[in-house]
C-alpha cells in the first residue's frame, strides 16, 4: 500500500510542473477538418503558403503543425479531384493557432475521392500508442503495422483473428481458448508466441475469441518493447494493440446482419449520438451477437458482445472517457491433438500432419461438453492540457475474464502404446480427455499517468514522453480433468458418442480427477518511464527511453488457510533501454533507421550451480531498415532486418535434471517486408513478408543447435488486392489475397524426433458495392478448400472453405 500511496502522490504532484518555452519563439498551427456535413476529413493536404510546412490530416481530421515563424500566412487545403481553397491565419510566438476547416464537399463526396484518388486508404501516417506520443511512421526508429479500418470492412473481418491475417511476419498458433487469464488466439512473431493483450496502449485482455465490433484499427509492433509497456503483456516478438472506435459528434450508426456456411449468423449494430446541444457528451455503443457451426461433424462458437463509449469535453483543457466491454460467450474447445510425453515420433510410422490416421472432418466429441467464458473490462481516461505544448493523460483500467466447464483435448497415441507391442510401428489411435476450469477467475488493475509533450533546446526540438504505471494481476484459477477412452481414429467408431458430460460427469464421480493444477497469485508492477525523440537536424532523429520495473509475486495461496505461500514469494527490479535514429535522406519521404531494443522476463527460483536467487530472462534486438511515404502516400513500406538474442533463460541442470540452472541462450533473426501500394486509380495493395531463423544456443543437448517447436515457419508471407471499379458502377468492388507459410517443425528434439505441420497456401475473396446509405457484401475463405493444420507443439485442424453474406444499412 505504501508504493501504492507513493505512486498516487506522485502522479498528482507531477501536474504542478511547467517546461519552459516549447518552441522557442515559434508558433504551432494546429486544427481539425470536417466535411460539409459535419464528419472528419481524413488524407486532406494542409499547406501554409509561403513555406515548406505542411500536414495531413489523421482519420479523425486532426493535423498539427510545428514550428511556424510568427506571421501573416494563408493555408492552402487541398484534395485531389477538387478545387484549392484558402484560409488566412495569424501566427504568434509561443501560442498555438487553432484553426476548423470545413470542407465545401460532403462526406460522400470525400470517401469516392479518397478511394479513387487520394493515398491508399489501407495506409496509415502515424500513431499515438506505440511510442506513446503522436509520432509518425516514417519518423519512428520502430517497426509496426497499422491494420486499418477500410481493409477490415472490405474483409468482412468480424474477429482480431480474421484481421491478422494481413500482419506481415505474423502466423497464427492457437485458437483462443475462452479460459479465464488466457488472453484470446496465440500468434507467433519473430519466433516468439504472442497475444492481443492490450488495448489502447494498456491492459485489454479478453480471453474468447475478440469480436472486431468496437475496433477502429490493430496495431502490430515489432520487437520486444517492455521500454514503454512492460512485460507482462508484451512478448519478445512485439505485442498486439487494440485500437477502439470513439464517439464523434453527430447521430449516425450502422446496423449490419451476415449469415453463411457452418450455420454462421452473426447482427452487429454501431450507434453515436451526441447527448447534449453543445455536443461535449458523446456516447457510442457497438454490440455484436455471433453463432458460428463447425466445419467437423460438431463443435460451436457463440457469443455476445456489448462495448459503450461515452466522452466528455469539460472544456478545452479538460475531457474525460469512459469505456466498457461485455464479452459473454460458450464454446466446444479446440480439438487439439497433442503429444504423449516420452512417445517417440519414429513410433507413430508419421512425422507429417498429413500422414496421421485422423479424420478430418470428425470432431471426437459431443456438444455438450462445451464451456461458459465471460470478460467484463472498464476504462477511463482524463486528458488535460498543461499548457501549449503539453498533456497530462491518466489512464485506468480493470479486466475481470471468468471460465467454467469441461475443453475436449486429445492425444495421438502410437498403436505401439495401446498394443503393448514396442514393434508395432503405427498412429490411429487417440485418447480422448477433457481439462476443465472450475469457477476461474483473472483479474487486472493498471493505472497508467503520461505526460507528453514537446519543447526546444535552443534549435533542437524535443518530443518527450515520460510516465508511471501501476499493474496488478489476481489469478485465481482452477484447471482439472480427466481420461474419458482411447479408441481408433477411422472407420466406424461404436464408441464414438460416448465423450459426452454426463459420461465425463462418471468418470469424476468413480474415478476421481486425473490431476489439480490450481493457479492462484497476486503480483504487482511499479514502473517509470521516459522517452525522448530528439531532432539533431529536421532529417536526423534520435530516440532515447528507459524503463525502471520492480516486480512483486506475493505468492500462491495455500488453500487450506486462505493466506499467500510467503516462502515463494519474490521481488526483482529491472531496467529495460531503448534507443533508435532515424535518417531521411528525403525529408518524409525516405527514412533509414536503426533501433535497440529490450524485453525481459520476470523467473523465480534459485541457481543449482551458483545458489543464487534467479534474475530476470533478459531479450535484445537490434534493427536496422528502410522506410518510405512517396507519390503522395500511394506508396508505402518497410523493410528490416532483425538480430534478437535472449539470455538467462532457465534450463534443467545438466548435473542435477531435478534442479535448474540460469545460462541458457537463444537467437532469433530474421528479415519483414510490408508493401502498401496505390498504384493505379481504385486499385489497392497490401503485401507482406518475413523470414524467421530460430534456434537454441546453449541449452539442454536434446535440442540445442535446433528450431524451437514453438518458432512456427520460419516462411510467411501475406497479400491483398482490391479494385474499385469507376464510373456508373462506383462503389462495386472486389478483392482476393491469401496467405502462405511453410513448413512448421513443432516436434523437434533428438530424443522425441521431428515432426511437421505441412506447407499451406490459403486463398481469400470478397466482393462488396458500398453506397452511403448501405453496403452489400460478401467472402469465401479457404477458396481452394485447402486442409492445413496450425499449433505450437499441437496438431490443430483449420476450417474448411466457408461463404459468408452480409447487408449493412448506414444513417
Amino acid at each position: 500500500m505504501n508504493r501504492i500511496q507513493i505512486l498516487v502522490l506522485l502522479m498528482m504532484s507531477a501536474t504542478v510542473a511547467v517546461a519552459n518555452d516549447p518552441e522557442n519563439g515559434f508558433g504551432i498551427v494546429k486544427g481539425r477538418v470536417t466535411t460539409a456535413d459535419g464528419k472528419a476529413a481524413g488524407s486532406v493536404t494542409i499547406l501554409i503558403k509561403g513555406s515548406k510546412k505542411a500536414a495531413i490530416t489523421e482519420d479523425d481530421g486532426t493535423f498539427i503543425i510545428h514550428h511556424v515563424q510568427a506571421g501573416n500566412y494563408d493555408l492552402e487545403i487541398s484534395q485531389v479531384g477538387y478545387e484549392t481553397t484558402t484560409q488566412h491565419i495569424v501566427v504568434e510566438e509561443n501560442k498555438i493557432t487553432a484553426v476548423a476547416i470545413q470542407l465545401i464537399l460532403s462526406s460522400r463526396e470525400l470517401q469516392e475521392v479518397v478511394v479513387t484518388n487520394s493515398r491508399n486508404k489501407f495506409s496509415s501516417a502515424g500513431s499515438d500508442y506505440v511510442s506513446k506520443m503522436p509520432l509518425r511512421n516514417i519518423e519512428n526508429p520502430q517497426v509496426y503495422t497499422s491494420l486499418s479500418k477500410p481493409l477490415l470492412t472490405e474483409q468482412l473481418v468480424f474477429t482480431v483473428d480474421d484481421a491478422m491475417r494481413n500482419a506481415p511476419g505474423l502466423q497464427k498458433m492457437w485458437d483462443a481458448t475462452g479460459r479465464s487469464g488466457d488472453g484470446g488466439s496465440y500468434y507467433n512473431m519473430r519466433g516468439f508466441i504472442v497475444q492481443s493483450q492490450l488495448r489502447n496502449g494498456i491492459a485489454g485482455n479478453v480471453t474468447n475469441s475478440i469480436d472486431a465490433a468496437n475496433l477502429e484499427r490493430i496495431e502490430v509492433i515489432k520487437g520486444p518493447s517492455a521500454t514503454l509497456f512492460g512485460s507482462t503483456l508484451t512478448s519478445y516478438g512485439g505485442l498486439i494493440n487494440r485500437v477502439t472506435k470513439k464517439p464523434y459528434e453527430r447521430f449516425g450508426g450502422e446496423i449490419n446482419y451476415s449469415a453463411g456456411s457452418y450455420e454462421f449468423n452473426r447482427f452487429s449494430a454501431d450507434i453515436n449520438a451526441p447527448l447534449d446541444s453543445a455536443k461535449d457528451i458523446l456516447l457510442r455503443v457497438n454490440a455484436a451477437y455471433n453463432y458460428n457451426g463447425s466445419f467437423q461433424d460438431n463443435g460451436f462458437n457463440k457469443g455476445f458482445a456489448f462495448a459503450p463509449s461515452l466522452s466528455y469535453k469539460v472544456n478545452d483543457r479538460l475531457s474525460f472517457s469512459l469505456d466498457a466491454e461485455f464479452f459473454s460467450g460458450q464454446n466446444t474447445g479446440l480439438r487439439v491433438f497433442f503429444f504423449p510425453y516420452g512417445q517417440t515420433i519414429a513410433s507413430l510410422g508419421a512425422n507429417r500432419a498429413d500422414q496421421l490416421n485422423i479424420d478430418y472432418k470428425r470432431s471426437y466429441a459431443s456438444d455438450d461438453l462445451h464451456q461458459q467464458s465471460r470478460n467484463t473490462n472498464f476504462f477511463g481516461q482524463m486528458n488535460y492540457v498543461i499548457a501549449d505544448q503539453w498533456k497530462s493523460q491518466t489512464s485506468f483500467t480493470v479486466t475481470n475474464s471468468y471460465s467454467d466447464g469441461p475443453s475436449p483435448y486429445f492425444y495421438l497415441l502410437s498403436n505401439a502404446a495401446v498394443t503393448g507391442n514396442a514393434s508395432d510401428i503405427g498412429n490411429g489411435y487417440i485418447s480422448r480427455n477433457d481439462q476443465f476450469t472450475d469457477n476461474s477467475r483473472d483479474q487486472m488493475i493498471e493505472v497508467q499517468q503520461n505526460f507528453v509533450g514537446s519543447f526546444s533546446i535552443g534549435q533542437f526540438k524535443n518530443r518527450f514522453v515520460g510516465g508511471l504505471d501501476f499493474f496488478s494481476h489476481h489469478s485465481d484459477q482452477f484447471y482439472s480433468g480427466g481420461t474419458l477412452d482411447t479408441i481408433y481414429a477411422l472407420g466406424t467408431i461404436p464408441a464414438y458418442r460416448n465423450f459426452n458430460k454426463t459420461n465425463m460427469d462418471k468418470v469424476y464421480l468413480t474415478k476421481g480427477v486425473d490431476f489439480v493444477y490450481p493457479v492462484d497469485y497476486i503480483a504487482n508492477t511499479y514502473s517509470a518511464y521516459a522517452s525522448d525523440v530528439f531532432n539533431v537536424t529536421d532529417n536526423i532523429m534520435l530516440l532515447a527511453a528507459v524503463r525502471m520495473d520492480h516486480f512483486n509475486n506475493k505468492g500462491p495461496k495455500d488453500a487450506s488457510t486462505g493466506t499467500a505461500v510467503n516462502a515463494v514469494a519474490y521481488d526483482q527490479t529491472t531496467f529495460a533501454p531503448k534507443f533508435g535514429i532515424v535518417l531521411q535522406p528525403v525529408k518524409d519521404k525516405i527514412s533509414v533507421f536503426a533501433n535497440y531494443q529490450n524485453g525481459f522476463t520476470n523467473k523465480q527460483g534459485t541457481d543449482y550451480s551458483t545458489k543464487k536467487a534467479f534474475k530476470p530472462e533478459q531479450a535484445n534486438q537490434f534493427e536496422t531498415g528502410i522506410k518510405v511515404d512517396v507519390f503522395n502516400g500511394r506508396l508505402a513500406g518497410t523493410v528490416s532486418y532483425y538480430n534478437i538474442g535472449v539470455k538467462d533463460i532457465v534450463r534443467a541442470s545438466p548435473d542435477n535434471a531435478n534442479f535448474s540452472i540460469q545460462n541458457g541462450t537463444q537467437l532469433s533473426k530474421g528479415v519483414e517486408a510490408e508493401v502498401i501500394a496505390n498504384p493505379l486509380e481504385g486499385l489497392n495493395l497490401v503485401a507482406g513478408f518475413g523470414y524467421n531463423d530460430s534456434k537454441y544456443k546453449k541449452s539442454d543437448a536434446d535440442v540445442e543447435g535446433r528450431r524451437p517447436g514453438t518458432a512456427a515457419s520460419p516462411w510467411v508471407a501475406n497479400w491483398w488486392a482490391s479494385y474499385h471499379l469507376p464510373g456508373k458502377v462506383k462503389g462495386l468492388g472486389v478483392g482476393f489475397g491469401g496467405n502462405y507459410a511453410s513448413d512448421n517443425t513443432i516436434i523437434n528434439s533428438v530424443s522425441q524426433g521431428v515432426f511437421i505441420l505441412p506447407a499451406y497456401t490459403v486463398l481469400n475473396a470478397s466482393l462488396f458495392y458500398d453506397q452511403p446509405k448501405f453496403r452489400i457484401s460478401a467472402k469465401v475463405d479457404n477458396l481452394t478448400n485447402q486442409k492445413y493444420w496450425i499449433g505450437y507443439t499441437t496438431v490443430n485442424p483449420q476450417p474448411l472453405r466457408s461463404v459468408v453474406a452480409s447487408l449493412a444499412f448506414k444513417f
